[in-house]
């Protein structure tokens, strides 16, 4: 080898090594947080960065909305129904996995062009990749994927299962779970049925008595209903989801009409009654542990990280730690004046969000978001937000960005 090809060799070599060292200290470590803030009063969404607790930007929307994130955190849907619309933030974090580790991009938030608009738009709920809105004034359900909203490209599938009502629809593989509504329309919804992705009924309605509110937890999808709940387990390749009813009717009193499914172990936390709420472990032998509350509960809340921690604020301001493997109530804290769950369903009262190692909390008549730090159960900061600050979601997490 020539003396110029040798030093050529070794420039090459240096400059591959510079270039690894200053792509090294170019990535780092970043965990961002960002709450997204329904007003109870005008169409406002607020995005506070929960970094430095500043509010990075206000979206101007047609009413008070009811906010679900997808489960990527990448997109929210601001529900209006009484405006007949359904808008669309995306959150500016996204994550791309790299199996032993996770890139985070963090870009401004914004308010797509894209609204999905309907005579009632009710409830959102994600599964298998494909995002379902259900119409409660038409009975109709709007089937998209979230990368196609990002992507500028929308184009729907839409179904008709059934008549209006107060109804949902669970997205599990090439099949949805529906609501079957009663034949009289002024009786509650009837159970529940499986169609396939041509709005064809697929197998037996199963009873599910004023079907109300859904969760998922490891694929399988659970359903409140007045006796019971209705749990949908995925089947093997084309076969479709199978429903099963599960009685509640030894735990007294009470149903079941919201849920939420846990991340790192398999179970849901739903309501029981105005002052209880009930672990449901499916496959059990007791499916069911009811938790009596000290007083009237106002919403709840699981923990993404800490698998065994739920949080229920009740009427009192006290938010209140469950621990899911026991069943018991551990701690509690003052947080907010009292919130009575007497007057209208829709006055302004508290929410609760887990955004990392806190736990945001809205306090409407105080125009305050309450930081409750998970590790010491203590309020850490009170962040001022301008109106009257009541729905809440909170997305991000930690990825190496470059």
């Amino acid at each position: 080898m020539s003396r110029t090809s040798t030093l050529t060799k070794l420039l090459l070599t240096s400059v591959a090594i510079t270039g690894l060292v200053a792509s090294s200290a170019a990535a780092h470590d970043e965990t961002v947080y960002r709450l997204f803030i329904g007003d109870h009063v005008d169409g406002i969404i607020r995005a506070v960065d929960l970094n430095d607790g500043t509010e990075m930007d206000a979206f101007q929307i047609d009413q008070t909305p009811a906010l679900t994130r997808s489960i990527s955190g990448r997109t929210i849907y601001a529900v209006q129904g009484d405006a007949g619309k359904v808008a669309i933030i995306d959150t500016g974090i996204a994550f791309e996995d790299h199996g032993d580790h996770q890139d985070i991009k963090i870009t401004d938030a914004q308010l797509l062009s894209t609204v999905i608009e309907g005579t009632r738009p009710a409830h959102v709920v994600e599964g298998s990749g494909t995002i379902a809105i259900f119409d409660d004034g038409t009975g109709d359900v709007v089937l998209f994927s979230e990368s196609d909203v990002i992507n500028g490209s929308f184009d729907p599938l839409n179904l008709s299962p059934g008549a209006a009502h107060h109804g949902l629809a669970a997205p599990m593989g090439d099949f949805l779970v529906v609501s079957v509504p009663h034949e009289d329309p002024d009786q509650p919804r009837f159970g529940l049925r499986v169609i396939d992705m041509d709005g064809a009924e697929v197998g037996d309605v199963v009873e599910c008595p004023g079907v109300h509110g859904q969760a998922q937890s490891a694929r399988v999808f659970a359903f409140g209903c007045h006796d019971g709940v209705v749990l949908a387990t995925p089947g093997t390749g084309a076969t479709q989801p199978t429903l099963e009813h599960i009685p509640t009717a030894d735990l007294g009193d009470g149903n079941v009409s919201t849920l939420k499914g846990g991340t790192a172990m398999q179970f849901f936390l739903g309501n029981f009654g105005p002052a209880a709420v009930v672990i449901i472990e499916p496959g059990s032998e007791e499916p069911f542990r009811k938790v009596d509350l000290p007083t009237r509960r106002v919403d709840f809340a699981l923990d993404p990280v800490l698998a065994q921690n739920a949080y229920i604020l009740t009427e009192d301001g006290q938010l209140r730690l469950l621990n899911i493997l026991s069943g018991e109530i551990t701690q509690s804290l003052q947080v907010t004046e009292p919130y009575s769950m007497d007057g209208h369903w829709r006055d302004p009262r508290p929410r609760l969000a887990v955004a990392g190692d806190h736990i945001a909390i809205t306090d409407p008549l105080q125009g305050l978001i309450h930081l409750v730090s998970t590790e010491t159960f203590e309020v850490e900061q009170s962040i001022a937000v301008e109106g009257v600050p009541y729905t809440i979601v909170a997305v991000g997490g930690s990825g190496v960005t470059h």
